[in-house]
């Protein structure tokens, strides 16, 4: 049975919930999901700090999911449309390792140009910026964002699908582009309640992750209890464990 790892990078036990629900509706009856959640850091991740800060607290979770005695997985899923510590998993990690944000990228692109809707007005520069470090910007036409952040729009589904559903059709009708991503692993879900009310494929970005992490799953498995070759000192005990002794 394939197995993927969710890393939510934020603290916050909701989102973690809503992860589960929809992303082990869209698995195969053959594969299970297992979302972690983010032992320290924001509950929401809408600045530069936060996300400095997530991305750390991936790793740590992903150190402790991986120790000796846990499950065995086949790809690793950061849950955040924005991808805190994709990199630093993706040296270090002997799975594939992908991110709400870079596997809606790769979705919209095969569509050809796109834009993205989401929620926090600070992730404007940080998504330009990681399109660009992932080889998006050119496909990437605008970023709409909305006052509310992903947890203020999770909390009034309705009054965020109204929001939602005009901020899309604008995007849409204003850069004139193949799809929109509603970014976000609070909006999951969302994206095909507002479909209709939109002239172009709406894309959810916890749905594009699961299908993306799926295809990129390894046949097998491979997990070590020490992948880097220096000694952590000051981190959780799961993490040091991931490198050399101390000397």
């Amino acid at each position: 049975m394939r197995r993927l790892l969710l890393i939510n990078p934020n603290t916050n036990a909701s989102i973690s919930a809503l992860l589960q629900t929809h992303a082990q509706a869209a698995m195969p009856a053959d594969a299970r999901v297992q979302v972690v959640t983010a032992p320290f850091g924001a509950p929401y991740i809408a600045c530069e700090a936060s996300y400095a800060v997530a991305a750390h607290a991936a790793l740590d979770a992903w150190a402790a999911a991986i120790a000796p005695g846990q499950a065995r997985f086949d790809s690793v899923l950061l849950g955040c449309f924005g991808d805190p510590g994709l990199l630093a998993l993706r040296q270090v990690s002997q799975l594939p390792v992908t991110g709400l944000a870079e596997a809606s990228f790769v979705a919209a692109a095969q569509l050809g140009r796109f834009a993205i809707v989401t929620g926090g007005e600070r992730w404007k520069p940080m998504l330009e910026r990681l399109a660009h470090s992932l080889g998006f910007a050119e496909p990437l036409a605008g970023i709409h964002t909305v006052a509310a952040t992903g947890v203020q729009l999770a909390a009034d589904p309705l009054a965020a699908q109204v929001l939602l559903a005009r901020a899309c059709g604008e995007a849409a009708r204003r850069w004139g582009v193949q799809s929109v991503i509603l970014g976000g692993a609070g909006l999951a879900g969302m994206a095909a309640t507002i479909q209709p009310l939109v002239a172009v494929p709406v894309i959810d970005s916890v749905l594009a992750g699961v299908s993306h992490a799926l295809r990129q799953a390894q046949q097998e498995t491979l997990q070590a209890a020490r992948v880097f070759d220096f000694a952590w000192r000051g981190v959780s005990a799961e993490l040091t464990a991931t490198g050399a002794p101390s000397t």
